[in-house]
């Protein structure tokens, strides 16, 4: 938490915020261009960044924006236009760009954006790193230098560099087929629609698209990952076997099963376990999962013979433990799912086919792949807060959480976090007792709001 709070632009996944105000108003944008530019410059001669964005109605000005400040420091830029996330970190690793760029804002409303950042090695950028171009983003802001993004020209996209995100898709599960199954696919109205059409094409099978006329305005707008129930809904009335559903930026998959029961990241991080252990694939028998992870995949993953290590909310955070331990799974309740075998962030898309190859392969739904995993009653209660204190050293909210935390000390879990991306904080309660889970979370929520609520 210490690191995340000192922050003032950048979160757990870059910079996000309302498109048009700070810190996502243009002087800030171009200074995040420069001070890109600035780093890239000091590592190699003549750097190329490679830019992508979601459907949002912001992200051309923001992408010429940003393209500005890049090429004024010297470096080239070039667009793959409205792709997944995960693309531009496959198409900056396999194209020789010094970096990439994602003009994204995940699962939030249209208004919102943000800009998310990779090396060329297709991580996402080291803290320190951030941090450093921090310091130079707010020196330039106080500056108050920036171009009128409705002076500058649009970036102009590459849409073959899209064609190449779909050949990897592809190759990494080489001979799928999905002939004879109905999958109904919930695009978001978000980066998956630009992508999902071919891809789907290409692979066969009676695979029924919705979301997928994104208009600026309806990116995530009661669709998506946040929302599995609405595709759950659409699978049971049109008789589908498979539901998967996307995020805004793709890099997140959920699922649900032909009953209309919804799949979480958990329940992936089972089936996928298994299978890579059966396969001889899964390093040490570990998994890294997140704190927000039930206690009955950990439960489920033990009685295969697999251990499970819990890391702090966040995908590079996932990643640090599974670099770490060399683990060769990991992934959050969210339904971000590492493979570093085949990528080297989560990627919605490429985990729908990776579950869907699976299926292929052992004949058996996603029920009977999971049929044992008994998930403890949980709740997550979100509380707007005005700023981040540390709430441990708020007296009444640190009481009623150590209350919490010796009722439930044999019989659940209590994880209380800032959002990395948002105003917030989450209450997660986890107990075998539905109302001890439901009364601390209450307690705890409202301990917050009163010290801290917006």
């Amino acid at each position: 938490m210490s690191t995340a709070t000192a922050r003032k632009l950048f979160g757990t996944d870059g910079i996000r915020g309302i498109a048009g105000t700070a810190p996502l108003d243009a002087t800030t944008v171009f200074a995040t261009g420069l001070a890109l530019g600035h780093s890239l410059r000091t590592a190699a001669a003549s750097p190329k960044v490679i830019l992508g964005r979601d459907t949002r109605e912001s992200g051309p000005w923001i992408a010429s924006t940003l393209a500005e400040g890049l090429r004024q420091t010297g470096i080239q830029v070039e667009s793959a236009g409205v792709v997944p996330t995960p693309a531009i970190a496959f198409l900056a690793r396999t194209h020789g760009f010094a970096a990439g760029m994602v003009i994204s804002a995940s699962h939030n409303p249209w208004r919102d954006n943000g800009i998310k950042l990779f090396g060329g090695d297709g991580f996402k950028l080291p803290d320190a790193l951030e941090l450093a171009m921090e310091e130079e983003i707010l020196r330039h802001v106080a500056e108050g230098l920036a171009p009128d993004p409705a002076s500058l020209a649009p970036v102009e996209d590459n849409t073959a560099l899209r064609e190449d995100y779909i050949q990897f898709l592809i190759e990494c599960v080489p001979g799928l087929s999905l002939a004879g199954l109905r999958i109904v696919a919930d695009c978001a109205n978000g980066a998956s629609a630009a992508v999902a059409p071919e891809l789907f094409r290409r692979l066969g099978g009676g695979v029924t698209l919705l979301n997928i006329e994104p208009n600026g305005h309806n990116i995530n707008d009661g669709c998506g990952a946040l929302h599995p129930q609405w595709v759950a809904a659409e699978v049971e009335a049109r008789g589908a076997e498979l539901g998967l559903t996307f995020d805004g930026d793709a890099d997140r998959c959920m699922l649900t099963g032909a009953h209309g029961n919804v799949v979480n990241g958990d329940a992936i991080l089972l089936m996928s376990a298994r299978d890579l252990k059966q396969r001889g694939l899964l390093t040490d028998n570990l998994v890294v999962a997140t704190t927000m992870s039930n206690m009955g995949l950990e439960a489920a993953l033990k009685r295969s013979g697999i251990r499970m290590l819990r890391a702090a909310v966040g995908d590079r955070y996932v990643l640090e433990q599974m670099q770490q331990h060399k683990a060769a799974l990991g992934g959050e309740q969210s339904g971000h799912i590492l493979f570093p075998h085949l990528a080297t962030t989560g990627d919605g898309l490429l985990t729908a086919l990776v579950v869907l190859d699976l299926i292929a392969r052992t004949g058996k739904s996603i029920d009977e792949l999971t049929a044992d995993l008994k998930v403890f009653p949980q709740v997550i209660v979100n509380v707007k807060v005005r700023e981040k204190r540390p709430l441990e050293e708020i007296p009444a909210v640190a009481a009623r959480i150590r209350a919490a935390e010796e009722e439930l000390s044999e019989s659940g879990r209590v994880v209380i976090r800032y959002s990395g991306t948002e105003a917030l904080a989450r209450v997660m309660i986890e107990a075998e007792s539905e109302e001890a889970m439901h009364r601390h979370a209450n307690e705890i929520a409202e301990a917050i709001r009163a010290e801290l609520g917006a």
